[in-house]
């Protein structure tokens, strides 16, 4: 194997040389994070997302090259979708304009069958399941967390409403470090089943985590607060409303209905908990049949998956003041954040998920367009990197409508 770069000699061999082994340990380090992130049911124990096989929905090609579309980022850096591309360590491309695959781009251990992580594209994904269970009744948002989970009473979410969580506004002590060895994040990570334990008999888990969550001074509502936890607590309350797994909610609800092709996963912690908050894996034209669905208010071939309401509310609703107040601005001026999706421009209906270490599901309804980009950045943030992605996504979407 002389020759080969380092990323494409991980995991050769029964079993792969010590250095070039992927671990729980190392598996979110680049440049193992190459192989990890297109293998993480491998690694982490990982609950089946069931997919549909007797109703897979094509998806039909009309290819052109966008390589050489320009843009400037808000920053006032120029690039072009190729570079972009190249430079931000994408592991998947795919854009659908209309439904038809216009670019189709695979590289490091990716492949159209394999299901690649997420992240907190997750946290989006769920949103949309959460709107479900609205529709039936079973989940109220005007209601506090407690109702459904009296496990919360004391923590951060013991007087927060079910709306709080889904929009990121909780008043919550915790800091969203992912580089911090020693932090809330390492902790959490503990719990979720992401990094290796040294005693297991003393292991936490996720749900007990989340019940500890400390209130932060301030009101609930006021300011938009991203932290991580949030969305898996939305998850767990989408179980305890509906007596169900997520994973199999997730695939009844929306999985087996958008022409999946291949199943998707979901972490668990050792209780099976489900990582709603980024342990989500799927294959890159899934992601882009799930966003041709959000692009549709929610309707595949006509039929409704999720209620369009449901949909809509995210891109009309959502508290401008609480996203001013909070510390993303700079990535999206005049954003909003509704039911775990960015909206990113009203004018032009569009709106977007995104995941550390460069993950996005771009949907942009004047442009009829959907893209999805799932990388495997070194850095879990980037600001640098997510200006020229969230520069070429527009600049692509823009080239109609």
């Amino acid at each position: 194997m002389d020759g080969m770069p380092f990323e494409a000699e991980l995991m050769q061999g029964s079993p792969a040389p010590a250095d070039k082994q992927v671990t729980l340990a190392n598996w979110r380090l680049a440049p193992f994070n190459r192989w990890a992130f297109s293998h993480v049911s491998e690694i982490i124990p990982s609950a089946i997302i069931a997919h549909d096989p007797a109703h897979v929905t094509a998806l039909p090609s009309a290819l052109a090259d966008l390589s050489k579309i320009g843009y400037r980022t808000s920053d006032g850096k120029d690039g072009t979708v190729g570079t972009m591309i190249a430079d931000t360590f994408t592991d998947g491309f795919l854009v659908l304009r209309q439904g038809r695959i216009v670019t189709e781009h695979y590289a490091a251990a990716l492949a159209a069958h394999r299901p690649h992580i997420v992240f907190s594209v997750s946290k989006s994904i769920t949103g949309s399941l959460a709107g479900l269970l609205v529709a039936s009744g079973q989940l109220d948002p005007s209601l506090p967390v407690a109702h459904y989970l009296p496990e919360t009473k004391g923590s951060a979410y013991g007087d927060a409403t079910v709306r709080q969580v889904l929009d990121m506004t909780v008043a919550i002590d915790f800091t969203e470090d992912y580089l911090d060895p020693k932090g809330d994040f390492m902790r959490y990570r503990l719990a979720s089943g992401w990094n290796p334990v040294a005693d297991p008999a003393a292991a936490s888990d996720l749900r007990s985590f989340l019940a500890s969550a400390r209130r932060a001074e301030g009101e609930h509502g006021r300011t938009f607060h991203y932290v991580s936890p949030n969305s898996d607590l939305l998850g767990w309350l989408l179980e305890r409303a509906s007596g169900r797994k997520l994973a199999d909610l997730l695939s009844e609800g929306i999985w087996q209905h958008i022409g999946a092709e291949m199943p998707a996963y979901v972490t668990v912690d050792r209780l099976g908990a489900a990582r709603t908050a980024g342990g989500i894996s799927a294959t890159l034209r899934d992601l882009g049949r799930f966003g041709e669905m959000m692009r549709h208010h929610g309707t595949v071939g006509g039929k409704t998956i999720v209620p369009r309401a449901w949909i809509d509310d995210i891109m009309k609703n959502g508290d401008k003041g609480a996203w001013s107040r909070g510390d993303m601005t700079g990535l999206i001026k005049d954003g909003k954040y509704r039911s775990k999706w960015y909206i990113v421009d009203e004018a032009r209906e569009a709106f977007c998920a995104i995941g550390i270490h460069g993950q996005w599901i771009y949907v942009d309804r004047k442009g009829e367009t959907v893209i999805i980009k799932v990388s495997s950045q070194p850095l879990p943030v980037d600001d640098a990197m997510d200006r020229h992605i969230l520069a070429g996504l527009k600049a692509i979407a823009s080239q109609t409508g």
